[in-house]
């Protein structure tokens, strides 16, 4: 009877929706957006279930309503538990489909998504899973959780336009969206891009009358060679490496005092100067202290894993904070090396990704079994500057195996490392994620959903490493180039850097992501070829002026038909300001620096007590050392610093947020070291014989890096005139009187202040602080 019933009321719900079927036809006719021959699961259909389904009929047993769950095909296909004669999926037939009728129904009562939900499918979306359903409704792994294979390179119209292989699969996706690569930028614009992409330091004149002076077809290679091979290009790796590590100066929490964690920066420079394999790079900050017979170098690199917040102040529970530190280790790997968001496991299994929470805390038993307590001491001297286990440097080691540590004379050098116990401490599943309450007992392994963990490989931070760099790993090479492609085009080709999951992004060109990843691994994990493989392709060299054609069509730049256009990082803003200025000390590596800073923001943020309670600020030469170089307090971070996004180094971060705010316009006309760099440069061109429409078009190529175009050296002009006339001499003093820099006896102040504003202005400029 129930049978027949059903029967029946399919055959008017078939009726209804047949009338919906002529409304979805005009609905996609007269829409931008048109279905694909073939719908994909993976990149057309999964992420409207995961954004809208999975968070009740995913992954999350405790979570999951009517036992059902759509992102498992079996299940899928069965019958529903109440139901039997109905199914959520019927492949080739929607109508027979309850997710279908569901989500095209206009009763409340049983709509899917529910109205209360404050979620809704869109009409493309509703005829999306319509057409994929009539298709066979066929499920497929979760992209990135397959291994990258091998692709061919794609055929192109336009072959003259390629420089290699990466401009094939950025030219086959232009020519199908029907766009044209922008013609090649200036030399200029190339020097001060590859400048900045390489070394985070813009190119000197010298560098600029060479390069423009040079007219052979290997002038531009060249250059990439030179940067590839200068001290620079570690400090400008090293940023990037700095965020992910969660690096700073002290230990975090309201007594947040010193910590002497700088000698590991300066590996991690040395590490990428001299194009350490990425394989290599990983496996010994993850377990250095478990290879055969360690050196001291190997146990340096394993620093990575402890400069995470660490408390210091009494009556805390000792065990609460141990576990705190081992979470944070395990959701750094998590994010940072393989790309999945393993934090959102910690309580339950996780919503969308095939992540248990069972799995989560096998990843997390790998670290924790380090010889650590969740506080070891009070606020105090320098045995508090490293937290156990630590190991200590001496001069012998700085004149040996560690010569690449800047190491002042009278500085007691301890760093913080990795050490396991004696004996293997038993982790538990904790429920809810409290660190008291112990549930099922866990041994060390990974997801199988992304790669089983090898029987042969040992239970510890050694095996997860070779885990890691399993061929078969899908994750770790994928995840890589795309931090290096965001570092150098401004963004991933997987725009979620840190998610690779079923809520991520899904790639731009994923056959480009799996050709770059495959490359990676088969040339020994080559650091900096990655990185040449880029800067010489034809596609970062184009031009980056937008017309209003690609504006309109391809505002975000996804298909890269012109070279990308953002603000350079904080750190290299200042490095900018510097460089250009002839203020940088360019000394590498060493302890980080304090320099100028508001007064009272330290001491408004403290408890008081601690050598971190009162900013001390440097002087000399440390005033003037690269934005890597600054000290990082992490409950009050550098405060320039932070207005242009800089990261506070509180946890793992794989991306940076860019804003715009007036507070950066304000850094920029006041900030001491701007205004100091401004009064230095121009007291220094004042110097040389040359007239005031010299000074300001070579002031201008030392800074935007190109030479001005005449309209704009005649505004200057007229505005360094007006300062000439107008500005008092008294007024003329007190603009000269900032910073450090030793003032010049011998120079007028009106003309010094009036070419300063001038400067200054320059440095103002939206193109100076970009890259283009």
């Amino acid at each position: 009877m129930f049978k027949r019933i059903y029967g029946f009321g399919l055959i008017i719900t078939s009726l209804t929706f047949q009338a919906c079927d002529n409304q979805e036809t005009t609905m996609i006719g007269n829409s931008s957006n048109k279905l694909p021959d073939e719908v994909s699961y993976n990149f057309h259909v999964r992420p409207i279930l995961s954004d809208n389904c999975f968070a009740c009929h995913g992954p999350d047993a405790n979570k999951r309503e009517a036992s059902l769950r759509l992102d498992i095909e079996e299940e899928a296909f069965r019958s529903l538990e109440k139901t039997p004669d109905v199914f959520a999926l019927v492949p080739g037939n929607p109508h027979a489909s309850e997710v279908y009728n569901r989500v095209v129904s206009d009763d409340p009562s049983v709509k899917m998504p529910p109205p209360d939900s404050n979620l809704k499918l869109t009409d493309f979306e509703i005829s999306m899973i319509k057409k994929w359903i009539s298709q066979g409704a066929e499920y497929e792994p979760h992209w990135s959780f397959l291994p990258p294979e091998k692709v061919k390179i794609p055929k192109v119209d336009h072959h003259d336009w390629v420089k290699n292989e990466i401009d094939y699969f950025i030219l086959k996706k232009l020519e199908e969206k029907g766009f044209k690569p922008n013609e090649e930028a200036d030399k200029e614009s190339l020097l001060k891009r590859l400048s900045f992409d390489l070394t985070g330091l813009p190119p000197s004149l010298e560098m600029m009358d060479d390069f423009l002076e040079d007219p052979s077809e290997d002038a531009y290679s060249n250059w990439v060679d030179r940067m590839l091979s200068s001290q620079a290009y570690g400090e400008k790796m090293a940023v990037y490496w700095m965020d992910i590590a969660r690096f700073a100066d002290s230990h975090g929490f309201q007594d947040d005092s010193y910590r002497s964690q700088w000698p590991w920066r300066d590996w991690v420079i040395h590490a990428f100067n001299e194009n350490m394999p990425y394989d290599q790079f990983i496996t010994w900050q993850l377990a250095g202290d478990l290879l055969p017979d360690p050196t001291k170098e190997q146990l340096l690199a394993t620093g990575f894993n402890r400069n995470h917040k660490i408390t210091e102040e009494g009556g805390i529970v000792d065990e609460e904070y141990r576990v705190m530190y081992v979470t944070d280790r395990t959701n750094t790997f998590g994010k940072a090396l393989i790309g999945i968001t393993m934090e959102c496991a910690g309580c339950h299994d996780h919503k969308y990704d095939p992540v248990s929470q069972k799995e989560y805390y096998q990843l997390y038993s790998f670290f924790n079994n380090i010889r650590e307590k969740g506080i070891e001491s009070v606020v105090g001297g320098p045995e508090t500057y490293a937290k156990r286990p630590f190991m200590e440097i001496t001069d012998e080691d700085v004149d040996s195996i560690l010569a690449f540590i800047n190491k002042p004379d009278t500085t007691q050098l301890i760093v913080s490392i990795m050490g396991e116990l004696d004996s293997a401490r038993t982790s538990y599943v904790l429920e809810r994620g409290s660190y008291e309450a112990h549930g099922e007992a866990v041994k060390p392994s990974m997801p199988e959903s992304i790669l089983a963990f090898n029987p042969e490989f040992e239970r510890n931070r050694l095996g997860l490493a070779k885990w890691l760099f399993d061929k078969k790993n899908p994750l770790t090479a994928r995840v890589f180039v795309n931090q290096i492609w965001q570092e150098i085009f401004g963004k991933g080709i997987v725009a979620t850097p840190g998610d690779f999951g079923m809520q991520g992004e899904l790639p731009s060109h994923p056959e480009l992501l799996d050709w770059l990843a495959l490359d990676f691994m088969e040339n020994g994990w080559d650091i900096k070829r990655l990185v040449r493989q880029m800067v010489t392709s034809a596609t970062y060299k184009q031009s980056a002026v937008i017309s209003d054609e690609k504006k309109e069509q391809d505002p975000e730049n996804i298909f890269l038909s012109r070279a990308p256009r953002y603000r350079l990082k904080a750190e290299f803003v200042r490095d900018l300001i510097l460089s250009s200025s002839g203020l940088l000390d360019a000394t590498l590596g060493g302890p980080s620096v304090k320099p100028y800073q508001p007064s009272g923001l330290w001491e408004g943020a403290t408890s008081g007590r601690g050598i971190l309670s009162v900013y001390k600020q440097d002087h000399g030469k440390d005033l003037y050392r690269r934005g890597l170089y600054n000290f990082i307090k992490r409950t009050v971070p550098p405060p320039a610093m932070t207005l242009f996004d800089a990261s506070n180094r509180d946890q793992c971060e794989v991306e940076r947020l860019i804003t715009n705010t007036p507070l950066q316009a304000l850094v920029m006309l006041n900030d001491p070291t701007m205004l100091e760099a401004s009064r230095v440069l121009a007291g220094k061109l004042l110097k040389e014989k040359m007239t005031a429409e010299q000074r300001i078009q070579k002031a201008f190529r030392m800074i935007v890096c190109r030479f001005p175009e005449q309209r704009e050296v005649d505004v200057l002009i007229k505005y360094h005139s007006g300062q000439l006339k107008t500005m008092a001499n008294e007024n003329a003093k007190a603009l000269l009187n900032v910073g450090e820099y030793p003032l010049e006896d011998d120079l007028d102040p009106v003309e010094w202040a009036s070419l300063m504003q001038v400067i200054s202005t320059i440095y103002n400029l939206e193109e100076t602080i970009s890259k283009t």
